[in-house]
């Protein structure tokens, strides 16, 4: 019987490696102890590697790892994995997204009963100074408290059940999901950011993306109460760092409870200099319990995919371009990136997906539907989805996902045509592919266009009347905005404008253009 090598980069817990030594077709590596160059010595004979943080899987690693096949991220980050080197030599890059969830979860609860009440100030008082005064330390209770949850996925679907239990008023902000998976459990959900600003105690638990990173700063802090309570148990600069600091120091937030920084180690960090504000070193995974459950997930997912079986929680896709035509690859990237605009534009549940393709590409809708399904979802996503669950996080939003195919002649030899329903109504894009990898977006909700799919973008839809172009240039001016391009479309009514600018666009500048009394619809997209 032939083994497959399975190569233990870094420390996981004992389970995990039981299950790797007790493997009969499984050759188990143990390789945590020696030192990383050493290391590149053994990973040669790997079929699949074990990594967390400890090992770069940079493109050293990637050359000496000859046979490697896949490589297991014990752990939810991956910050420290060449993805793009990954693809480029077909290795299946993986990890294990929901083995801490529980303990990210229970972190979060620790870290808001610990503002409420300043646990480890008075803990240490007693106990380090020796002090006994109950005077200092008057908290406050989370019964009929309102708290806000940003994000109501996997983890902050759990917070909000667990701030129920204690009789909280629990309100939750997701423009992603339909406003049911909330209100079926008791739980209101916010159709404003503004009703989450104007809790008690806000709870963030979105990934970090271009839309979710500062997604708290001094506009956001000035609409909250005197007093409010900030709890980040999620990435580091959600919350700007620099805007909580000033209003900790100033007394505007009473409490808060940070587990994340945008820099770490963040040992240096000015936060710390605070007293009113309770910290901790990243600890989301760090219980005996999820530490297990990371290990013998990654030892299974390990055994599956040197197996070929398969390859849970896959983050990437192998390009092998000898089984693909060279034209193909173009039209994938293409189709996620028209799918990923469409979603931004319109910001609200996913109803229905529908991919359509015209010409020699229509044999590939199936990989075509699937990164159509990533760029829609990626938007509002965890870090759990990939290529591989994209249908299966779709089934489970009640998204309908559709493929068809064109035959009639648009003058395009090859064409895809994206249509997504929502909430609040239907958006269309189409694209296609000039010469070898001109990637162009050449219809966008019946206007058309030819727009290169990359940069900032502000999507304007107004009635054609003079003086609006004119109105649109004062405005990003006065704000130091500067315009890259300007494109305009005319319909029968209304004209559509693209507009692409060098600064990402704030909410208060989008609200600005809204106002415009021209203006039927704005929107502001990256890609």
């Amino acid at each position: 019987m032939s083994k497959h090598t399975i190569v233990v980069c870094d420390h996981i817990h004992e389970d995990g490696l039981e299950i790797l030594k007790s493997t009969e077709d499984i050759n188990y590596v143990y390789a945590a102890d020696i030192d990383k160059t050493a290391l590149l010595d053994v990973i040669k004979d790997a079929d699949v590697a074990i990594t967390r943080s400890s090992t770069d899987v940079d493109e050293k690693f990637l050359n000496a790892a000859v046979n490697l096949k896949a490589i297991i991220r014990a752990g939810v980050g991956y910050d420290n994995v060449d993805m793009d080197g990954c693809s480029k030599r077909g290795i299946i890059a993986m990890n294990v997204p929901t083995a801490n969830t529980i303990a990210a979860v229970e972190l979060t609860m620790t870290h808001i009963l610990s503002c409420a009440r300043k646990m480890p100030y008075a803990h240490a008082q007693l106990k380090d100074q020796r002090i006994w005064k109950r005077e200092d330390w008057y908290g406050t209770e989370l019964y009929g408290k309102k708290i806000g949850v940003i994000g109501f996925g996997n983890i902050g679907h759990r917070v909000a059940l667990r701030a129920k239990s204690f009789e909280m008023d629990v309100v939750t902000y997701d423009p992603y999901i339909p406003s049911t998976k909330a209100t079926d459990l008791g739980i209101t959900y916010a159709n404003s950011f503004d009703e989450i600003l104007a809790c008690d105690i806000i709870t963030i638990h979105t990934p970090k993306n271009s839309e979710t990173l500062n997604m708290i700063g001094e506009n956001e802090i000035s609409k909250m109460k005197d007093g409010v309570v900030l709890i980040n148990c999620a990435r580091g600069g959600l919350y700007n760092e620099e805007a909580l600091f000033n209003n900790l120091k100033s007394g505007k937030i009473a409490m808060a409870g940070i587990d994340v920084f945008t820099k770490e180690p963040a040992t240096n960090n000015p936060l710390l200099d605070l007293s009113n504000i309770i910290v901790t070193a990243h600890l989301g995974a760090n219980t005996k319990e999820s530490q297990k459950k990371i290990a013998i997930q990654a030892a299974q997912n390990a055994i599956e995919s040197a197996r070929g079986i398969a390859y849970p929680n896959a983050l990437n896709l192998p390009i092998d371009e000898s089984k693909i035509p060279s034209f193909v690859k173009p039209y994938i990237e293409l189709t996620q990136k028209m799918s990923f605009l469409l979603a931004q534009s319109d910001k609200s549940a996913i109803r229905s997906i529908s991919v359509c393709a015209q010409g020699d590409i229509k044999e590939y809708l199936d990989s075509l539907s699937t990164f159509a399904t990533v760029g829609a979802l990626s938007v509002a996503a965890e870090d759990d989805l990939n290529y591989v669950n994209a249908s299966y996080k779709a089934s489970e939003k009640n998204i309908k996902i559709e493929t068809s195919e064109i035959s009639t002649n648009s003058g395009y030899s090859n064409k895809v045509i994206i249509k997504i329903t929502t909430e609040k109504g239907i958006n269309t894009i189409s694209g296609t592919v000039f010469d070898e990898n001109v990637q162009r977006i050449v219809e966008f909700n019946g206007f058309s266009f030819d727009i290169e799919p990359k940069g900032k973008m502000i999507l304007m839809r107004n009635s054609d009347v003079p003086g609006v172009i004119g109105e649109v240039g004062k405005i990003l001016g006065s704000n130091n905005i500067n315009i890259a391009d300007f494109r305009l479309a005319r319909g029968k009514d209304c004209a559509l404008a693209v507009i692409l600018v060098d600064s990402k666009i704030d909410n208060k500048l989008l609200n600005t253009l809204e106002n415009i009394e021209a203006a039927i619809a704005v929107s502001y997209v990256e890609i």
